[in-house]
């Protein structure tokens, strides 16, 4: 199934080539888990900060957790951020 990932600010670096404005049209198979697509682009887990599905936020505790990735979706992923 094909979805949408989007890496922000230093995370972006992460995507392919062929990414375009932090975006990726992807194929992930249908159990994937969010833990695994961020294994997959080789993101730090503790860079992982703020991950939304569809812009609701995926706790930690749920990112192992296979099936809610559904065709279709955008996954956003944030490093933390600083500023002050």
């Amino acid at each position: 199934m094909k979805i949408t990932l989007k890496l922000y600010a230093t995370l972006s670096d992460l995507l392919p080539p062929e990414a375009r404005s932090n975006r990726v049209e992807i194929e992930v198979a249908d159990a994937v888990s969010v833990n695994e697509l961020i294994a997959r682009f080789h993101v730090p887990p503790p860079l992982a900060h703020l991950v939304l599905l569809n812009g609701v936020f995926v706790a930690p505790a749920q990112r192992g957790q296979p099936g809610l990735i559904q065709a279709g979706d955008v996954l956003a992923i944030w490093p933390p951020v600083a500023g002050g």
